[in-house]
């Protein structure tokens, strides 16, 4: 069963919140030194949440010279960080290449209790612009600040908005499983953490 607002703010208002910070609705203005300016919305949505990019951390990505192929289980080799672009004290936007590809992290940080899984999809205003946002699933009893994968499908820049909404995540209640989350990125730092096998 997917959770609506209601169910996903009672998980929110406990000891152990499964998101933190929490916006109880939907923000697309923020205030601003000259009144109202628009965002791109964050916080609690009828059966979702849509999370923000944090400015901690935020790495772009480009291919060596040289190679005709990725291998998944040793990215490393491939890619090179091209640069981290979060030079500025309080940055509020950061620029991705045509074709490269970034990794984020998310401000908010998880608690997924172990009936409830989370599925991300990326928002509708960075789709129609040829980016392509990827997280994977929230699993049950995972803990921490989830990396974000961005990728610019253009020819041209683009501009990412941090702090702002970047994904939403929809939450499914089921039975108890017998397995719970164990892997390697339980308890996920708000920082950018690459792949291993």
């Amino acid at each position: 069963m997917i959770l609506n607002d209601i169910q996903i703010a009672e998980l929110c208002f406990r000891d152990n919140p499964m998101i933190s910070p929490f916006v109880s609705h939907k923000v697309s203005k923020e205030l601003a030194l000259v009144g109202m300016k628009s965002v791109i919305s964050y916080g609690c949505s009828p059966f979702g949440y849509d999370i923000r990019l944090s400015k901690k951390d935020f790495r772009i990505f480009s291919l060596k010279l040289g190679y005709t192929f990725v291998d998944p289980k040793n990215p490393g080799e491939y890619f090179e960080h091209a640069h981290t672009p979060l030079n500025d004290p309080s940055p509020t936007t950061v620029l991705i290449p045509p074709h490269f590809y970034a990794l984020g992290v998310s401000l908010e940080k998880f608690n997924i209790p172990n009936d409830i899984i989370g599925i991300c999809l990326g928002k509708s205003t960075y789709a129609r612009c040829g980016v392509i946002v990827n997280a994977t699933p929230l699993e049950p009893n995972w803990r921490g600040h989830l990396t974000i994968e961005i990728s610019n499908a253009n020819s041209l820049p683009v501009i990412i908005y941090l702090e702002e909404g970047i994904c939403q995540v929809l939450f499914f209640r089921g039975e108890r499983p017998k397995q719970q989350y164990e892997g390697k990125y339980q308890d996920q730092k708000e920082e950018v953490k690459q792949a291993t096998v």
